[in-house]
């Protein structure tokens, strides 16, 4: 397997099914460990380069199960969460894609949340995001355009964290054309793809979630 030394895996803490997809999606990663979430390095049968934490969610069963890794350890009273640690050492390796696995779901959904709001503010910055629990994914949808690759009848909503300006949705049940998105609007809440779908957006911030395996629209 070749590795792309520029996309980089963070893992975190909350949920993860994996799937077929969600295999592709991560061949050839580097990946980064955030405390807990490490235990999904076993199921994705992968070794972290590193291990970063305050490990307040790791037990002794864990760490013992991957003693080769490199750690690196910070205090509980920190400024940042260990996600966020974790994709600072990633940045400072070279990353300019991250895909954040666990990053939806869980039982916190502060966690979930700030997952979704710090890879908005990344976009910004000019990296590739995509957090996935590999049942559902998320992709920050900022001033241009973006191209999903989502199986045909499989359900997709839009979460405008801003009012939404010449927003377009091309290649789905319900498309929309130049279209104006109140702030807290649920108008784009539950379409279908009819294949890959395409956005563009002229004004304003936004997140994609996308359930790829989830056909109940259909």
């Amino acid at each position: 397997m070749r590795m792309n030394q520029a996309t980089f895996t963070i893992l975190l803490g909350g949920n993860l099914v994996v799937t077929d997809r969600l295999r592709a999606q991560l061949e050839g990663c580097r990946f980064i460990a955030a405390d807990s979430g490490m235990r999904h390095a076993q199921v994705l049968d992968v070794v972290p380069e590193l291990w970063v934490g305050d490990f307040d969610s790791t037990d002794a069963a864990l760490a013992a199960r991957f003693p080769e890794v490199e750690r690196k350890d910070f205090p509980p009273a920190k400024n940042e969460t260990d996600g966020e640690i974790a994709t600072a050492e990633a940045i400072g390796r070279g990353a300019t894609r991250l895909i954040f696995v666990g990053a939806l779901g869980g039982e916190r959904s502060d966690h979930a949340l700030q997952h979704l709001l710090y890879a908005i503010s990344l976009a910004e910055r000019g990296f590739d995001i995509l957090l996935t629990s590999g049942e559902e994914e998320a992709v920050p949808l900022l001033k241009g355009e973006k191209t999903l690759d989502l199986p045909k009848r499989s359900l997709f909503s839009i979460l405008g964290f801003s009012p939404l300006e010449g927003l377009d949705i091309l290649g789905a049940r319900y498309p929309l054309k130049d279209f104006s998105l109140p702030f807290g609007s649920s108008r784009t809440v539950s379409n279908v793809a009819e294949g890959p779908v395409t956005f563009h957006l002229r004004e304003g911030r936004a997140m994609i979630l996308a359930r790829p395996h989830d056909f109940s629209g259909a």
